[in-house]
């Protein structure tokens, strides 16, 4: 699903997920060794900021920015 402005909105169950979780649940990666890849290149913002850690824990309402595609967390 897509908002106003052009973001894809990716549901989670519970509270929280892991970024690298969050990439493969959004089909933006198929492994794990794809989403280490594009965290080393620089290639991946959360909320407007490079994230370089595919452990960092993400909340409804974050949002990331990675080839070229926005998704926002719900």
């Amino acid at each position: 699903m897509r908002d106003a402005a052009g973001m894809r909105e990716v549901s989670i169950r519970g509270d929280g997920i892991r970024l690298g979780q969050f990439l493969k649940l959004a089909d933006v990666v198929e492994a794990g060794s794809e989403v280490k890849e594009l965290l080393a290149g620089g290639m991946v913002r959360v909320n407007g900021e490079v994230e370089t850690r595919r452990g960092r824990q993400l909340a409804p309402g974050d949002e990331v920015a990675v080839a070229g595609e926005a998704l926002r967390v719900l």
